[in-house]
């Protein structure tokens, strides 16, 4: 019961923390504009308009951390974008710790970095 308790907690914290992005640019009103609002489409890829794209950064502390307190089903894969690394890693309890660990130690080398790029806080 207890098992099942923790599993649907997982998968419900995984489900909603997936969906809470904004997947198009808003951009922000110059002060004393009209309070209507408007999406348009960013033609400047390199400037962060939406406070979901600005706060998209991945720190390497929190996927370490993420590693160590709950490596063996995967959770720091979602964080980094990895989601069918993350599901397979989840239905394997990370292949028994091996995979978990191999994880650990990429993310404090820097090798396993964010699948939209680097990291925005390093060790």
């Amino acid at each position: 019961m207890k098992l099942k308790f923790l599993l649907s907690m997982i998968a419900l914290f995984c489900i909603t923390s997936l969906s809470m992005y904004a997947s198009f640019p808003v951009q922000q009103a110059p002060k004393g504009a009209t309070t209507q609002s408007t999406i348009s489409k960013s033609t400047n890829d390199d400037e962060l308009t939406s406070p979901a794209a600005a706060a998209s950064g991945k720190s390497q502390v929190i996927a370490l951390i993420l590693a160590l307190l709950v490596g063996a089903i995967g959770i720091h894969r979602f964080y980094l974008g990895y989601t069918w690394q993350g599901i397979v890693q989840l239905l394997t309890l990370g292949a028994c710790g091996i995979w978990s660990l191999i994880d650990l130690i990429r993310i404090i080398t820097g090798d396993l970095q964010p699948k939209n790029g680097n990291y925005t806080e390093t060790l």
